[in-house]
């Protein structure tokens, strides 16, 4: 069986497959259209973020069996094209969980005691203690939208704070509420009117699409934050900014953006914000999580193929 690794991953994962008799080829930066050319060459494809599996792409394999995801999301691939060719998706969600919650811890604490700022004003040769007043964590509402493993993962990490938790999802995990004391509120308006702190993290899905609009920052407590490590897409950037730039939101910590990298005049604007701290999609970028990643995804298609 041949495997193509479009993006880069450990080194881990091409071992492990070539170590169980498959054939793997790495062309970590390969263009759309050279994708296009050789893709019928290959059983399985494995990708990240970069590389977008189309309808297009999916067709043109016709060798294809499985199409393997190093992360949580698979809106980059387009699964009812897979599912119509016979072909599984794969992906590894458990991987990112505590890397993306550490994130978010950082970016909490940096924009209650304004470190980005502080740190900024430091490069610049000034000293500017009295104007640098933060808030603390402790006794302040964290927000969580969407609690699955990542959520959850950062309502634990919140709690040890002292911080009060509220929760807005479909589904939620009874227990891991009842453990961490954290109420769950049937409408998100009633989670964002009570927050201090906002950190979403839902899936891309129709429903979610500009989920945070202008509607939902004129819910936020006036003053909060807001921090987004889930998908760009779910906030309307130009919304997002027209609340920061207005004060209704204290701001905001962004790792994921509706194009990345920023390209429009709204994102990149936002960007440029002091009250907001910007990193390029780095939730997963740790070694940790990308050693895990790439050892699940190759376990995940060594299993696949017992069975296919």
């Amino acid at each position: 069986m041949r495997v193509l690794i479009a993006d880069e991953v450990d080194a881990e994962c091409g071992s492990r497959l070539r170590a169980a008799g498959f054939e793997v080829d790495e062309k970590f930066d390969i263009s759309y259209d050279s994708l296009k050319s050789i893709i019928g060459l290959y059983d399985v494809l494995i990708v990240r973020s970069r590389t977008k599996v189309t309808r297009e792409i999916i067709e043109m394999g016709k060798n294809l069996k499985v199409i393997g995801r190093v992360g949580v999301g698979l809106d980059t691939i387009d699964v009812k094209a897979a599912e119509e060719a016979k072909i599984k998706v794969l992906n590894t969600p458990q991987m990112s969980t505590v890397a993306v919650a550490e994130l978010v811890m950082g970016m909490m604490l940096s924009l209650a005691r304004r470190i980005h700022i502080a740190n900024d004003s430091m490069k610049r040769g000034l000293w500017e203690k009295k104007k640098l007043h933060g808030t603390e964590l402790n006794g302040k509402t964290l927000g969580v939208v969407g609690f699955g493993r990542i959520g959850r993962s950062v309502a634990e990490r919140s709690k040890a704070f002292g911080m009060n938790i509220l929760v807005y999802d479909v589904i939620v995990d009874e227990g891991a509420l009842a453990r961490l004391g954290a109420e769950r509120v049937n409408r998100v308006e009633d989670l964002l009117s009570r927050s201090d702190v906002v950190t979403v993290h839902v899936p891309l899905l129709p429903e979610t699409y500009h989920m945070f609009g202008d509607s939902a920052f004129s819910s936020m407590k006036q003053g909060a934050f807001f921090i987004n490590a889930s998908r760009g897409e779910v906030v309307d950037t130009a919304a997002l900014l027209r609340a920061l730039k207005s004060g209704r939101i204290a701001g905001a910590a962004l790792d994921v953006f509706e194009h990345e990298p920023p390209e429009t005049p709204e994102e990149k604007e936002l960007v440029s914000l002091p009250n907001v701290i910007a990193t390029p999609h780095i939730g997963a970028q740790t070694r940790e999580a990308q050693s895990l990643g790439a050892v699940l995804i190759a376990e995940n298609i060594i299993n696949a193929f017992k069975t296919l």
